[in-house]
């Protein structure tokens, strides 16, 4: 007897739906675990203080926010991979952005990014989300992730310029430039 569905010699449509929800909780692991390499992953020896590579790749001079927020910004890609709600990517893009402007503040904004742990709250969005089923998304689900991660990678350049124009502005009223 014909078949109208294509029929697939790997596993039957029942095991797809287990397959896609298999891959929406590892999308979870894969966050959480990424939360906690940038925001939880090292101890301050002899305190409870726990902070991750975030803050320090933020302490490279010039490029380590950029660095670090770019790696953080892969969450959302995840988000929109598992089907997370828009209202929740903007909430985790929120995250970046507050992290991103005082992260730019040489030295407060990396204490900052150990208190605020940004990539720890969005993974935890994340996986809270991927706890439940969600549909897939589609191209405008992801063009609207770009054109976050894109406005968040332009905010930062103006905030790198407003701050290094302040430094030279600063350092000029003392006769320290040439």
């Amino acid at each position: 007897m014909m078949r109208n569905q294509p029929y697939s010699l790997h596993h039957s449509p029942d095991q797809s739906n287990n397959q896609d929800s298999w891959n929406k909780k590892d999308l979870g692991q894969i966050a959480k675990a990424l939360g906690q390499l940038l925001d939880s992953s090292l101890t301050i020896p002899g305190t409870t203080i726990k902070f991750g590579l975030d803050p320090l790749i933020g302490l490279i001079p010039g490029i380590g926010d950029l660095i670090s927020n770019a790696i953080g910004s892969s969450l959302l890609f995840l988000a929109t991979k598992a089907g997370v709600p828009r209202i929740v990517i903007l909430r985790m893009s929120l995250n970046i952005v507050i992290n991103m402007m005082i992260g730019a503040i040489p030295g407060i904004g990396d204490l900052f990014s150990i208190w605020f742990k940004s990539n720890l709250q969005n993974a935890q969005l994340l996986h809270r989300h991927c706890q439940r089923t969600a549909p897939t998304p589609n191209l405008s689900d992801w063009v609207y992730v770009g054109s976050i991660v894109i406005g968040m990678l332009l905010l930062l350049v103006v905030t790198g310029a407003f701050l290094f124009w302040l430094g030279s502005s600063f350092l000029g009223l003392f006769g320290l430039t040439e």
